[in-house]
């Protein structure tokens, strides 16, 4: 680590000497994806909550209060829950965005860091900083399933499209560890990348962008052979969060002391840059916006990236440090991911398979409806689900928490589809 590296870590030190998570340079942003944004999460380090912005109108509507020190947020496919780390007790907070408030504490392990959620919604991986491995929950019961051990000091994760491989930052390791999602385990690591920081990976899955403290530099995997593609010079700004635009072309980059980087991905070269510092970037679901968290100012600036200019600055909490934008999805998505939630159900042991048999197949009902254009139809299948989940509720089946979550994710469909 350079000495200019140690002097800006060293006020930011949250745990013990090795926590190199820092409020200046991390941020957790869900993976992009073809869905409209409504709403923006956004972890307050110092606030201990969590910041809600509408983003039609760029303006924060809620603060929902969470653990300590809370880090890194991700928001399910559905749209339904938010989850958001806290580093400093060691839990995750889920958050149901229909009435964004808390439903669920989960304890994982020792600081908790950045997280991502596999496609289908069925699992979140999040990095744990203290404890040298990543904490997999499964969001049908908001319980641990399984905890990988990587390497030293992890700082985020990210999951590739088709769900099977997650790719984590090993801080004090200088590589990046490769995570078959079916066998959790670790099949590779990636070495020399001088503290790896945050990582994105492009929307095809063929390669994985790493920032670079130490190193001064984005490094660009290739996912087929996990092999380093490219490096691209950092410029002396210490780059730190990362992501892409969902067509794959461009990928922005928050560093330290600023200009946020803009590098077009066929020739990985920085091609604009935008005159502001921060600690990590995301973009909307048409590519059109970016936001980036300022903890110098305790604001959220949002970019128009077809000018590369700000065109909004959103007070939030105190050293905002994730951001999360949730996701709306079509009905026929949405339903296809409930379905797996209550397959989680099954194969977790919570659910016979007569009783999820019941369920999926009201829900494959209202698929059938929806395709025929019978709304109503979908949505009276949807109400006849809601009804057997209290039923199963009601007989011990299933826990308050565990039936809830699937009647919040079917009302979230209803709403989608306007039912009355």
């Amino acid at each position: 680590m350079t000495r200019i590296t140690q002097k800006l870590l060293t006020p930011f030190f949250i745990r013990g000497t090795r926590i190199v998570m820092l409020a200046l340079f991390l941020v957790v942003f869900g993976t992009s994806a073809a869905f409209a944004q409504t709403k923006g999460y956004v972890t307050n380090f110092l606030g201990n909550t969590v910041s809600v912005i509408d983003t039609a109108i760029n303006t924060v509507i809620a603060t929902v209060p969470v653990g300590i020190a809370p880090v890194g947020a991700a928001v399910t496919p559905n749209g339904a829950f938010a989850y958001v780390s806290n580093g400093g007790d060691d839990t995750v907070s889920v958050i149901s965005t229909a009435t964004d408030t808390v439903v669920a504490t989960i304890p994982v392990g020792a600081f908790p860091a950045i997280m991502d959620i596999t496609p289908d919604g069925v699992f979140v991986y999040v990095v744990n900083a203290d404890d040298d491995s990543v904490s997999v929950i499964a969001t049908a019961t908001n319980t641990v399933t399984a905890t990988i051990p990587v390497g030293v000091q992890p700082q985020a994760v990210a999951i590739t499209p088709n769900g099977a491989r997650a790719y984590v930052t090993d801080g004090f390791s200088d590589e990046v560890s490769v995570i078959d999602t079916a066998t959790n385990t670790v099949v590779t690591t990636i070495p020399g990348i001088l503290i790896p920081v945050w990582v994105a990976i492009t929307p095809d899955g063929a390669f994985a962008y790493v920032t670079s403290i130490a190193g001064d530099t984005i490094t660009v995997i290739d996912t087929a052979s996990n092999t380093i593609f490219a490096t691209i010079p950092g410029g002396g700004r210490l780059p730190t969060g990362v992501a892409i635009t969902p067509n794959g072309s461009f990928a922005y980059v928050a560093t330290g002391f600023g200009p946020v980087l803009v590098i077009d991905t066929a020739t990985n070269t920085v091609v604009a840059t935008v005159s502001i510092g921060g600690a990590g970037v995301t973009i909307n679901s048409d590519g059109a916006f970016a936001y980036v968290a300022n903890q110098a100012n305790n604001t959220v600036s949002v970019i128009d990236t077809a000018t590369n200019t700000v065109t909004a600055t959103i007070p939030v909490g105190a050293a905002p440090f994730g951001v999360a934008l949730q996701k709306t999805q079509s009905p026929q998505d949405q339903i296809a991911a409930l379905i797996a939630q209550v397959q989680a159900l099954i194969g977790g042991g919570v659910l016979t398979q007569d009783q999820g048999a019941g369920l999926i197949d009201k829900l494959k009902q209202s698929l059938a409806k929806l395709d025929m254009g019978q709304t109503g139809a979908a949505c009276n299948q949807l109400s006849s689900f809601i009804n057997q989940v209290n039923a199963l509720i009601s007989n011990g089946s299933l826990t308050q928490s565990q039936g809830q979550a699937l009647i919040n994710a079917a009302n979230a469909i209803r709403t989608n589809l306007g039912c009355s």
